[in-house]
Formats: C-alpha cells, sequence, structure tokens
C-alpha cells in the first residue's frame, strides 16, 4: 500500500465511528501529517472525544485524556517529582502530557495557569518539572476541544495557546440522514482498527515536509498574511508562525492528492481553518473570524502554475 492509500484507510477507519463528518475527519489527518495539533470548538456530545479516539486507535498511539475543571493542576499534565527513600533522591512522576496523542477535553474550563502549562508541550514537545526537561514521545499530538466562548464556567484561550494550535475544526451536528445512519448501525469505536503505527507516521510527516512549494505559492503564502495585516477589521493579523503553518498543512493536503508539489487550490482549502482562529477582530467581530479570513482569501488573487 502506497503513503497516500495508507493515509486514506486511516479516514476509513475512523469513520466507523463517526457518520457524515468527511471533511472534518480529512482536515483532523492533514494537522496529523503535518504534525500540528488541532481545537475543535464545539457544543457537548457531537462526537469530538469519540473522533480523538478514534485517531488514536487507527494511528496506533498512546492515548491520555484529561477532562479540564478549574480544580486540574498544572502538575496534573506536567508531572511531579517525589521523594524516593530507597534511593534517597527525588524521582519524577510523568503526567498526563506524556503519550503520543493527548485530548484536551473542554479545555476552556481550566484556569489561565494550567491552559498555559501546555504551552511548552506543544511547541517544544517536552515538559519541564523542578528545572529538569522531559521529552514527550514522539509523535505528539494535542487535540483540544473548548465549549463556544459565553458557555457556562467557561473562559477564552489566550491568544499565544491560540496560535499553537494549527487547525480549528467545528463538527457541528450531524444532517438528518447521517443521525438516522448513526442510530441504525452497529459499528463503533471498538471496529476501529489499527492501520499504522507511530514509526510509520513519523515516515509519513518526513514525506509530507518534503513536498515542494513553488516561489510563486510561497508568494502567495506571504500576500495572504500580509493582507490579514491590513484589513480594516482584523486588529491582529497572522503571524509569522501561521504563515510556517499554512506552508505546512498545505504541503499535507498536496500529499493526499497524491502531489509532491503544492498549489494554489492546497492552500485554498485549508486557508480558513489554519487562520481565522489565529486573528483579533476589531470591535463587534466577535464570532466572525471565519467570514473575515475566508474575504481575505477572496480578495487576494492567486498565482497560476503552469
Amino acid at each position: 500500500m502506497n503513503d497516500t492509500r495508507l493515509a486514506a484507510q486511516v479516514v476509513a477507519e475512523v469513520k466507523k465511528a463517526i457518520v457524515g463528518k468527511d471533511q472534518v475527519l480529512i482536515r483532523v489527518l492533514l494537522a496529523v501529517l503535518a504534525g500540528g495539533h488541532v481545537l475543535l470548538e464545539d457544543i457537548p456530545g457531537v462526537g469530538k472525544t469519540t473522533m480523538a479516539l478514534a485517531f488514536s486507535k487507527s494511528l496506533g498511539l498512546h492515548y491520555g485524556r484529561m477532562q479540564f475543571t478549574p480544580d486540574v493542576m498544572p502538575s496534573d499534565l506536567t508531572g511531579f517529582s517525589v521523594f524516593d527513600r530507597e534511593t534517597n533522591r527525588m524521582v519524577y512522576q510523568p503526567g498526563a502530557l506524556l503519550c503520543n496523542l493527548f485530548l484536551a477535553d473542554e479545555l476552556n474550563r481550566a484556569t489561565s495557569r494550567t491552559q498555559s502549562a501546555l504551552l511548552e508541550a506543544m511547541e517544544e514537545g517536552q515538559v519541564t518539572v523542578d528545572g529538569q526537561s522531559h521529552p514527550i514521545p514522539k509523535p505528539f499530538l494535542v487535540i483540544a476541544t473548548q465549549n463556544p466562548v459565553g458557555a457556562s464556567g467557561t473562559q477564552l484561550l489566550p491568544d499565544s495557546q491560540l496560535d499553537r494550535f494549527l487547525l480549528r475544526l467545528r463538527i457541528g451536528y450531524p444532517a438528518p440522514q447521517d443521525e438516522l445512519a448513526l442510530l441504525r448501525r452497529r459499528s463503533s469505536l471498538q471496529d476501529v482498527q489499527q492501520v499504522m503505527d507511530p514509526m510509520e507516521l513519523m515516515s509519513l510527516r518526513e514525506t509530507v515536509s518534503a513536498i515542494h512549494i513553488a516561489d510563486e505559492v510561497l508568494d502567495y503564502l506571504v500576500r495572504l498574511a500580509t493582507a490579514t495585516r491590513t484589513h480594516p477589521r482584523i486588529l491582529q493579523g497572522a503571524s509569522p508562525r501561521a504563515t510556517l503553518a499554512l506552508a505546512s498543512i498545505s504541503r499535507a493536503c498536496a500529499f493526499l492528492q497524491g502531489r509532491d508539489y503544492v498549489i494554489p487550490e492546497d492552500v485554498k482549502a485549508v486557508f480558513v481553518d489554519t487562520i481565522a482562529h489565529r486573528l483579533i477582530l476589531s470591535a463587534g467581530g466577535a464570532g466572525e473570524d471565519d467570514a473575515v479570513a475566508a474575504e481575505v482569501l477572496e480578495q487576494v488573487p492567486a498565482p497560476r502554475i503552469r
């Protein structure tokens, strides 16, 4: 089985547990291949946790989960040191983050201090406890869920943390026919089979990172980012990290299409999901970041690749 077909088989397995959300599943797979993290923003009960579990099973990843509440402490994530009388020294006890796929469930119910404990792990692949750094197993992926802003007991994630998520996605309610199929079907999370192991996933990531982006497309990425910084409704546009993220996931998009080079259509397909959550809009623009990002995409002309 070639690399593209192997990746597609992952989605096929996850679909045994998630009905009618193929585009969302494909985008999560894009983030997995690009080595990025995913923020799922939606109401409870639409399958966010089930989807994360299904991906961990199909990818053969060691899974960790934390249900975030105001009393969750940073040490619950990073781990802590305890004194061992037998060895007469401090011994590190790993926290929940020491896994391959970490599900941060309802992240915006935690305190800011606990939320910030994720930053080092997401960006550097390690945690630091008592001045000692502890590497997180590779590959490492965070899938965080958050309830919509304004839901009871929630608070906004800081801009610095939002910028660490490669994609922000919404699952949404199923279509009536899909919900009916969900009620009728007998397959479930237990039916999801492992498609690859962590080493194979790391190999796929290396393949994706080597996909070529022509100078014309790189210029297109920069022009899109620049447009977010000069748009009249945007107070804070996309950072250079956002531009790098857009390039990374555009490579993954090209890979799933069976190409070893990126075209403007790859960029267009993932632009809104990659950029919108990183924008800070002017007063009165709450909840309109997707629409503003789509407006930027429409206004910036794409190059013609011969």
